[in-house]
């Protein structure tokens, strides 16, 4: 039996938290740094827009770039490396910037550096599992890979508060160090995958490959969609529900969705990647609707968790959806078309409240059911599709 390259998996999710941690660093300050630019507080909104839209266009654009860099083992590493030095360089300047006599557009200037060339750390860097992990380890090791983005989920709120009133120059600085550094290993990562990679790359599922990309790009934005929804509007009014302190509760559902990914790696190691997403979304759906109307804070707690458990199974899923789509090589494609969905969820969820919508009380009791319809439409597609392609099979 090949043996798994767990340290793969546990650099990429170093790789996942550091680089979560620095947004989350970058989301705190934003506002700071825009005031000391003399920025209007309500355009904050506007510039966090922009972000998503840079990262929906660069990141498959990134994906495709790697597919072609990638060619010459070793060269994707410095290639990432050498741009997440322009991008540390460029997010370690916003808080100098802000404070002085170039204005606004300086600071602007170094946003759209800044998330143009952070995206060479969103795709490329998982798209080596696709391309060198042999198939049936590639659930567990993107379960390796997301726990950092779980844990970077679970401890932001903390760290929030710990921040809220320090000087921004030595958090950027320190996040911007910690992700130039731990990017420099890529290369020696990459060329481990490489070496004891399958002699031939194995075929994925069928039930995968036969799903067209956009098809899967659809399903995947609308299952983040719901999760945006979800999580950042409607779980912490739930909570207050119940109790004004709701701090311990907020990373239930990360805790969820760190647990989760193991497991559930199995079952898409049996079936594939598309079939577990559209399942976990019905489990997701239903957790929602038990957390919306139970009158219990133990029972909305539960069902939080296993909503947090659903959303890292679609997640887990949809990259070894991603490496199975792209298994011909182009693997950094359908993993930049993986992240681009996502990003493209997160602009709608911050047009959202850039609209108002959430000042409408005729709106509140819809909001709540958007991301369980989500989830819906989203499983019932990709189940229907999985299911008509296996009666299909000879």
């Amino acid at each position: 039996m090949r043996k798994i390259p767990q340290g793969a998996g546990l650099y990429l999710a170093v790789l996942e938290l550091v680089f979560a941690l620095g947004w989350t660093v970058y989301v705190i300050y934003l506002p700071r740094l825009a005031a000391a630019a003399g920025i209007a507080a309500g355009a904050v909104i506007y510039i966090l827009m922009l972000d998503q839209a840079i990262f929906t266009v660069t990141d498959f654009a990134m994906g495709v770039a790697a597919d072609k860099v990638s060619r010459l083992i070793g060269r994707l590493g410095h290639w990432v490396a050498a741009l997440t030095a322009l991008s540390g360089a460029a997010f370690v300047g916003l808080p100098f910037v802000a404070g002085t006599q170039l204005g606004p557009a300086a600071l602007l200037a170094l946003i759209v550096i800044w998330a143009a060339t952070s995206s060479a750390l969103r795709a490329p860097p998982l798209m080596l599992l696709g391309k060198y992990a042999a198939r049936p380890a590639i659930p567990y090791l993107t379960s390796l890979a997301m726990l950092g983005l779980g844990v970077a989920g679970a401890v932001s709120p903390y760290l929030a508060i710990t921040l809220a009133k320090q000087d921004p120059r030595l958090p950027f600085i320190i996040a911007s160090v910690a992700l130039v550094l731990t990017s420099l290993a890529l290369a020696k990562v990459e060329r481990a995958l490489a070496k004891d990679a399958p002699a031939k790359v194995e075929p994925p599922k069928a039930v995968d490959s036969a799903i067209p990309v956009i098809v899967f790009a659809l399903a995947m934005v609308i299952f983040a969609l719901g999760f945006q929804l979800h999580f950042f509007f409607n779980s912490a009014p739930r909570f207050k529900q119940f109790t004004s302190d709701i701090s311990a509760l907020m990373p239930v559902f990360w805790v969820g969705f760190c647990v989760g990914m193991f497991p559930a790696s199995l079952i898409t190691k049996r079936w594939g990647g598309l079939p577990v997403m559209g399942f976990f979304g019905f489990i997701g759906a239903v957790a929602i609707v038990v957390m919306e109307f139970s009158g219990t804070l133990e029972v909305v707690v539960a069902a939080q968790l296993i909503a947090g458990t659903a959303w890292g199974c679609i997640l887990m899923s949809a990259f070894s959806a991603a490496a199975a789509l792209g298994y011909t090589g182009a693997e950094g494609k359908t993993t930049g078309v993986l992240f681009s969905a996502l990003a493209l969820a997160t602009f709608a969820r911050m047009a959202t409240t850039a609209s108002g919508a959430l000042s409408d009380q005729s709106l509140a009791p819809l909001l709540h059911w958007v991301p369980i319809v989500c989830w819906l439409i989203a499983g019932a597609t990709l189940l229907t599709l999985t299911v008509r392609r296996s009666d299909r099979k000879p």
